[in-house]
């Protein structure tokens, strides 16, 4: 990963071979996209996708004005040139036996996350942040205690009265 960290919103219509197309777009030219997500919006026609990447402005310009040519494709920001929020959903499967149970119970509850599976000899984390405060629940735990982990990739939305609409 080379460049700065960008968070890419794209608004675009909701139909077959469009998420295709973008992704395509990014893989023609090299730009790896390190978190994807994509779902429909308050208009069933209409979906919203995150892409997040790292690459240097110029590079994030040029794939903008590639994508603004996409026919499916409504509005491209960079959520990273304005204030922004953004969310990450992690789950975490990890060993809680015995002495474990108490520690994970405890950090679970630092990082403000919930055991949302429990089993004799494990515990299933729901974690929800920024991509930092996710990989720091990861740094606290012993990785032997991990037995699995999925990420739903990042969520942004821009700050403030200003909205993506076409």
């Amino acid at each position: 990963m080379s460049g700065e960290r960008h968070v890419i919103s794209i608004l675009l219509e909701n139909r077959s071979g469009a998420l295709s197309r973008v992704v395509g777009l990014f893989s023609a030219r090299g730009y790896n996209i390190d978190s994807l997500t994509v779902a429909p919006t308050e208009s069933e026609h209409l979906s919203r996708m995150t892409i997040v990447s790292h690459g240097d402005d110029a590079l994030v310009e040029q794939i903008t004005k590639h994508l603004n040519k996409l026919i499916e494709v409504l509005k491209v920001v960079d959520l990273t040139e304005a204030p922004y929020a953004e969310r990450d959903l992690m789950l975490v499967k990890v060993r809680a036996a015995g002495r474990e149970r108490d520690e994970m119970m405890r950090l679970t509850d630092i990082f403000r996350g919930h055991i949302i599976d429990v089993t004799e000899r494990s515990f299933t984390i729901e974690i929800t942040g920024d991509a930092g405060k996710l990989d720091a629940f990861l740094t606290a735990i012993d990785p032997k205690q991990i037995l699995e982990t999925v990420r739903s990739g990042v969520l942004g939305i821009g700050r403030g009265e200003h909205i993506l609409k076409s």
